[in-house]
């Protein structure tokens, strides 16, 4: 009885008592290959963060556990993504902490935050949020990120030292004025990562069966790792040519700790942490459904916010920072055979093997090999394409698109990403302010109703029959009446409005006293008004208030050829 009870929070009650022995092949197969992509990304992210890269390991162990036991999506994979870096790194920034180990507790405390508002929004059911940002504007918030994650990794790239807090074009002039001081060597040792990266992952593997090349070109970054870390220790790039390394990593697990509790700076953070926790959710479930539809499988938002929620909580109580589902790293469990979560829970303990027997080894891996990485990684996310489409099919969406990609880029991610949505929201305001509104007539021989505009149709000189193609509410109300008083003075032998409510879902109270007031203006000038074709919920509301006492001489008729039969 309790198992039952707890199925629907706990996603693991369900698929594992049905575990077939024939799933474990792909699961371990896809756990082992996201494994060895998440060493160097994980590592990778993390300095886009400004944080060692150990943080980044620690913050793909325990969250990825967690949400394999809590997540909805039995192939999305959660840890370090790059716009959850680039917010955190952003904020740190902000905040002008430069102590380590201030950094490392105000990052955990971020994930902590975090985890506790995804969680809040869980009680709340607050799943819809997602509803509020349009695909538009996330296009063009993630390609400005990842343009300014790209940016972000110039000093190591360059091997050039770069104050802090600098942005985009600042960083640009700062690059320019110095490229004296640019490291040879570190710029040629990023530009060979970045070729053979594009190499092992394109030419390389497209000729090969698709079986070995699709393994090989998974396996690309921890290659360019592995060649990177023999060719620095051989020559002692270091050394010789001041090379920047990764240095010591602490071997071993991180320390299981509950983040401090300071009030005072909870306040200052609070609000990058539920910002940082809403992208992530937007993020993460979009990855999550995009993989579900592939394999016609079911994604609770709802409970999403749950698993997502307990992975930063895991984050935090672990030494990481805020994670989320990555769309790279997800999209290699799924093409890698992953069937269950069992997947990411074989990736998590291969990580864990990696903290404690592998770090060592790690010591001579260059910083602009991981800056590499990143670049290779989210450039992907640079979206020219859904521009394209919204620029032909709609270029308001292309706007807002547009508004939102250089809001981020000048004025900062947070900033940016809260411009976008009140981008989206005001677009769909401006839309339904100004409703579209048809005057429709009968096609000849049918009962179908269509606009004059369009269609050859009969009219009746004393009939106006209008069609309202959108929700009535408090936004649209000033409109709709002087737009229907307008086409009454303009014709005075109209005698009866049929106001047709095929489109309308829904009548709000500001809308009700408008539609009250069309009434018995048009009353006095001689107009009866009738509806047609009000659908049965708003039937309902129209009971309930009364509002049927106002139509006087008016009715209500079942469709439009109902109305003009009895009118004409």
């Amino acid at each position: 009885m309790l198992r039952q009870k707890l199925k629907p929070f706990i996603p693991i009650l369900e698929w594992l008592p049905s575990y077939k022995r024939a799933q474990f092949s792909g699961d371990l197969l896809a756990g082992i290959i996201v494994a060895i992509v998440l060493i160097p990304q994980s590592m990778a992210y993390a300095m886009v963060a400004g944080l060692p890269p150990q943080v980044g390991l620690y913050a793909s162990v325990l969250p990825l556990m967690l949400y394999s036991l809590f997540g909805s999506s039995r192939t999305m994979a959660v840890g370090p993504v790059g716009l959850m870096s680039l917010m955190t790194g952003s904020l740190l920034v902000e905040m002008g902490i430069t102590d380590p180990d201030q950094l490392l507790s105000i990052s955990a405390l971020l994930a902590l935050l975090s985890g506790l508002t995804l969680i809040t929004m869980r009680l709340l059911k607050l799943g819809s949020v997602i509803n509020f940002l349009s695909h538009p504007v996330i296009s063009g918030f993630t390609s400005a990120a990842a343009i300014l994650i790209m940016f972000s990794q110039l000093k190591h790239l360059l091997g050039i030292k770069m104050p802090s807090g600098l942005g985009l074009a600042e960083k640009i002039g700062f690059t320019l004025s110095n490229i004296d001081q640019i490291n040879t060597v570190t710029l040629l040792v990023a530009l060979f990562s970045i070729l053979l990266l594009i190499i092992i992952r394109g030419p390389l593997t497209s000729r090969l069966p698709p079986s070995i090349g699709g393994i090989l070109g998974k396996s690309a970054p921890l290659a360019v790792v592995i060649i990177s870390i023999l060719f620095a220790a051989i020559f002692q790039l270091s050394e010789n040519y001041q090379l920047a390394i990764v240095g010591a990593i602490p071997a071993g697990l991180p320390n299981l700790a509950i983040p401090e509790i300071d009030l005072p700076l909870w306040e200052k953070i609070l609000h990058g942490a539920i910002l940082i926790a809403v992208v992530g959710f937007l993020e993460s479930i979009s990855v999550a459904k995009a993989l579900a539809s592939r394999r016609r499988e079911k994604i609770d938002a709802n409970q999403e916010l749950l698993a997502l929620g307990t992975a930063n909580l895991g984050s935090a109580f672990s030494g990481g920072y805020p994670v989320a589902g990555g769309l790279g790293r997800s999209m290699i469990n799924f093409s890698s055979g992953a069937n269950t979560p069992l997947a990411g829970i074989i990736t998590a303990l291969l990580l864990g093997f990696a903290l404690i027997c592998l770090t060592p080894y790690l010591y001579y891996l260059p910083r602009a090999v991981l800056s590499a990485i990143i670049i290779v990684a989210v450039s992907g996310l640079i979206d020219f394409k859904t521009f394209k489409k919204a620029w032909q099919y709609d270029r308001s969406d292309a706007v807002s698109l547009l508004t939102t990609f250089f809001a981020v880029l000048i004025i900062g991610v947070e900033l940016g990403i809260l411009f976008g949505a009140i981008i989206s929201v005001s677009l769909y305001l401006h839309r339904s302010s100004q409703p579209h509104i048809a005057i429709v007539g009968r096609i000849a021989g049918s009962e179908h109703f269509r606009n004059i505009d369009r269609h050859d149709v009969e009219t009746h000189p004393h009939i106006l029959a209008l069609r309202i193609d959108e929700n009535l509410y408090f936004a649209n109300t000033n409109y709709l009446e002087d737009k229907i008083m307008e086409m009454i003075v303009d014709n005075s032998e109209i005698k009866e409005l049929i106001l047709i409510c095929s489109a309308i879902n829904f009548i709000d109270t500001s809308a009700l006293d408008s539609l009250e007031v069309i009434i018995e203006r048009l009353k006095n000038a001689g107009v009866t008004v009738h509806f047609a074709e009000v659908k049965g919920p708003v039937m309902d509301k129209l009971k309930k208030g009364n509002f049927l006492a106002h139509l006087g001489e008016g009715k209500i008729f079942l469709s439009t050829h109902d109305a003009f039969s009895v009118l004409e």
